[in-house]
């Protein structure tokens, strides 16, 4: 199982951009190049998938056991010809001061060649005893590689080689020259997500072709093919009926991309049905069950959210007639009543009592810690022992006016959530916090999801099937006999038809028969028999002119006569005429 890490000596050294054109150059010459993501991220993850054309899954040893990383690693790896793991910040950076989430505990888990990028701006002998640094530190890491970037030209390149080649062991894989093609549009919140970006595919293959031109990709693959095979990791198996479907609608858009691919997995294999929604150019929410509206960037699309008002609209009422939702940072802000940035004020769709307004540095920002509350309509967290989950947030943005009598998820241990104190809105069937979760880290939110959405269906089910054996199930007792009616006391075999069932019928209805009301009926039973069709107001008035005269035979005193819906109604049912689609 051919396998790396790209790691650096510290943040913003170029990883990112190096290893999404690793994936392009690599896919470029036909392998299957599966791409990983060390730690809690959404848009690097999106880049390296639009590079390999495979999605890319995140390896967190905060948020994962050891184990669930080797199972993730292993289901996915094992169907490329390549996998590279992008690592974040420095290869030695974590949590931990022993060091046990940090990028090197990752290589060393997986058994990972480490392939390290050094910015190398301002940099000449110096570059020497920071490798050997990094290789003294640990000396159960393999660095089997290096990538300079950032280079001032060729004569510096020439003078870092001969420095790295003299005093270390180190190969140089290749020599980045600084190039503004291969830099990602940034802005506020860090890079610009590849779906915002109409020509992300002219980018990343641009990037493709400069890294092949500057890397020896032989060589990378050398290292990668050097790793030593992992032990077998079993992969747990369905043994369970699949569930039944739900249609799930997944808000992805540009204004909404934030999603963990193995979540989606996790909902399609709970029974989910992915339904994508756009917020911004869908007119109405579509037929769905449930709704999940993930992070993104709300604050960069305020105008077009708010113009589409009917999306908005369908939504609200959605949530208030009890739609399942769960919502995560974006999605949180998106369902809040107004979003203020800038000094300006967009209306949102307004199912939460509260304002979103956006700041100028972090408000909640790393890794969060959750304790449930037990006021959520599904528990997120795994199994009904657990008492905490554990997740992430990254939120510019707070909230004001919040109603003082909602109710919260979460009890937030670690991180910021709403308050400080509390994460996870809940109103009706809507869950919104701003902490991102994971269901492959445990959480178990998507199984959690689903069986409450497939849940309140089989309810709304089972009272809508009430309702119809109720009404099937109606009689109206006629001398002692049950005689079977709808619920709107129609005859269900007209064969049942009596003058009893008529005078029984009237009673129910406290109509009191008198010989006019039997020459009605009795017309309308002779007209049945005749035309086989119930014989329409019209028909009646022109037969009634005649053998009562137009004081009577006419519209006004045929209502007086049957005041329960006419004599196209009642007067119908009182005859035992079968209910008709058109009598309304």
């Amino acid at each position: 199982m051919s396998r790396l890490l790209i790691s650096a000596a510290h943040k913003s050294s170029g990883k990112t951009t190096i290893s999404v054109g690793l994936c392009a150059a690599l896919s470029a010459q036909e392998l299957r190049v599966q791409p990983f993501k060390k730690g809690p991220d959404y848009i690097d993850p999106m880049w390296l998938g639009q590079a390999s054309g495979r999605a890319c899954f995140n390896l967190d040893p905060y948020l994962m056991t050891p184990e669930q990383i080797t199972t993730c690693f292993a289901r996915h790896a094992a169907a490329a010809d390549i996998s590279i793991v992008e690592g974040n910040k420095g290869l030695y950076d974590g949590l931990a001061l022993d060091g046990s989430n940090s990028n090197a505990a990752l290589a060393q888990l997986l058994d990972l060649p480490v392939v390290l990028v050094l910015d190398a701006r301002g940099m000449t002998r110096g570059i020497a005893p920071l490798i050997l640094g990094y290789q003294a530190f640990d000396r159960s890491i393999r660095i089997a590689g290096v990538i300079l970037n950032q280079l001032g030209g060729a004569r510096h390149e020439s003078k870092l080689r001969a420095v790295i080649e003299h005093y270390t062991d180190v190969p140089v894989l290749g020599a980045i020259a600084h190039d503004p093609r291969l830099a990602v549009v940034e802005r506020h919140l860090g890079l610009m997500p590849n779906h915002e970006l109409d020509d992300a595919a002219q980018r990343v293959r641009a990037m493709g072709e400069l890294i092949a031109q500057q890397v020896d990709l032989s060589r990378v693959l050398q290292i990668a093919q050097s790793a030593t095979p992992l032990a077998p990791t079993p992969i747990p198996q369905r043994v369970l009926a699949p569930p039944s479907p739900v249609r799930i609608g997944v808000a992805r858009d540009k204004a909404f991309g934030f999603y963990y691919p193995d979540d989606l997995l996790a909902l399609e294999q709970a029974g989910a049905v992915i339904v994508p929604v756009d917020t911004l150019r869908d007119t109405q929410l579509p037929t769905v069950d449930g709704l999940f509206i993930g992070g993104g960037f709300p604050e960069m699309f305020m105008d077009e959210l708010q113009a589409n008002a009917s999306m908005r609209g369908s939504i609200h009422t959605a949530i208030e007639e009890g739609l399942p939702v769960y919502a995560e940072c974006g999605g949180l802000m998106y369902l809040a009543r107004t979003l203020r940035w800038k000094d300006q004020v967009y209306n949102m769709v307004g199912a939460l009592p509260a304002d979103v307004v956006m700041h100028a540095r972090p408000v909640g920002r790393g890794y969060v810690e959750l304790q449930a509350t037990g006021d959520a309509p599904w528990s997120a967290t795994a199994g009904d022992n657990a008492a905490t989950v554990r997740g992430h947030e990254f939120h510019y943005s707070s909230l004001e006016n919040v109603a003082p009598d909602l109710k919260f998820a979460y009890r937030v241990l670690r991180g910021h959530g709403v308050d400080g104190q509390r994460d996870g809105i809940v109103y009706r069937n809507v869950v919104a916090s701003y902490a991102h979760l994971r269901n492959a880290a445990g959480s178990g939110w998507a199984e959690a999801f689903a069986a409450f959405v497939r849940a309140r269906n089989v309810a709304r089910e089972q009272s809508a099937a009430a309702a119809v054996a109720a009404e099937a199930a109606r009689t109206l007792q006629v001398n002692g006999r049950p005689v079977a009616t709808d619920v709107e006391g129609y005859l269900k075999n007209i064969d049942d038809w009596t003058e009893d069932f008529a005078r029984a019928q009237a009673e129910a209805e406290n109509l009191e028969l008198t010989e006019a009301h039997w020459q009605v009926i009795a017309f309308l039973r002779t007209y049945y028999e005749e035309h086989r069709v119930q014989a329409q107001v019209r028909a009646m008035i022109w037969h009634f002119a005649k053998a009562w005269g137009p004081e009577h035979g006419n519209n006004h005193y045929l209502h007086a006569l049957f005041p329960i819906g006419g004599p196209q109604k009642q007067g119908n049912r009182l005859a035992g005429l079968l209910k008709t689609k058109g009598e309304h």
